[in-house]
């Protein structure tokens, strides 16, 4: 998928995020590790989200390694913000005009 695709997904993602009251902080927060497309806040629990789009079943491109390095590149920022509250990791994916949300990601 291009640069330009993921980024009118992420849009789509951002928006979907905010009509469901969550407070996107941060967009495309990267490390060595790899990036987190969105982070946001939502009920006191800061939300590090992946966001997938594209028309076959995309949340497959979730796959174990690309949670590894999310995990690492969150406990980054995590570190960098001073940040001590409770968090999760959740996918949106953007499929065919259809938008879901997945919390809480884990293998």
């Amino acid at each position: 998928m291009s640069r330009a695709k993921g980024k009118i997904g992420e849009d789509q993602a951002l928006l979907f995020l905010q009509d469901r009251d969550f407070k996107v902080i941060d967009r495309n927060f990267y490390s060595r590790f790899g990036e987190i497309d969105l982070i946001a806040i939502k009920d006191e629990t800061l939300h590090f989200i992946e966001v997938k789009s594209g028309k076959w079943d995309p949340v497959h491109q979730i796959t174990p390694a690309k949670l590894k390095k999310i995990i690492k590149t969150a406990q980054i920022y995590l570190s960098k913000n001073r940040l001590d509250m409770e968090y999760c990791f959740d996918a949106v994916i953007v499929e065919d005009n259809e938008i879901n949300l997945i919390e809480n990601i884990t293998f």
